[in-house]
């Protein structure tokens, strides 16, 4: 079921400006009859702005009219092609705190001295929600700061135990596969 944009605030404006029944604004709202109710005695949305559902080609006067005139008929929202035609959205990268940030380089120290072969920068990168330019600057030695010290990415927080071991298989399956 389709619900207008706003529910709340489309209800505060039917319940001000029509004479529906509570339950056809809460169905059509996708909102709880006793919310509305709340709406309509001022304990619910208070200081909210009711959102015109006809200005915004949501629904239209004949078909409020029509719901106030029979108690049992639902409101029909108007479809929209605007919001069916967007491309689904793409995943937004983790966020990072900025105190796990800056553990990222101790953590690619770590895993480039533990697996200096068996980990490509690109993987070490995924790992750590680094840059591949990044984890080469601190291969080679030429990262911004000097990293002395080497910290688990595990124990810090960056990637599970269960990630690297992924990680790692499929590394040592694709060599085996090479040698074969």
């Amino acid at each position: 079921m389709k619900y207008p944009l706003m529910p709340k605030a489309t209800a505060i404006w039917l319940v001000e400006n029509t004479a529906l029944t509570f339950n056809q604004i809460a169905e059509f709202c996708g909102l709880h009859e006793l919310e509305v109710q709340g709406i309509a005695d001022g304990e619910v949305a208070v200081g909210m702005r009711g959102y015109d559902p006809i200005d915004n080609n949501q629904l239209t006067k004949e078909e409020i009219e029509r719901c106030e005139k029979d108690n049992a008929a639902r409101l029909n929202l108007i479809k929209s092609d605007v919001i069916e035609d967007l491309p689904p959205r793409k995943k937004d990268s983790k966020y990072t705190p900025l105190s796990l940030r800056q553990e990222k380089p101790y953590a690619i120290l770590w895993l480039i001295k533990r697996y200096p072969t068996e980990l490509s920068s690109s993987q070490i990168a995924k790992l750590t929600g680094s840059t591949k330019n990044t984890v080469e600057a601190i291969r080679n030695g030429t990262y911004r700061e000097a990293v002395l010290e080497a910290k688990s990415p595990m124990d810090v927080g960056l990637c599970t135990y269960k990630d690297l071991e992924r990680t790692l298989n499929r590394t040592r399956t694709k060599k085996v596969d090479q040698e074969n």
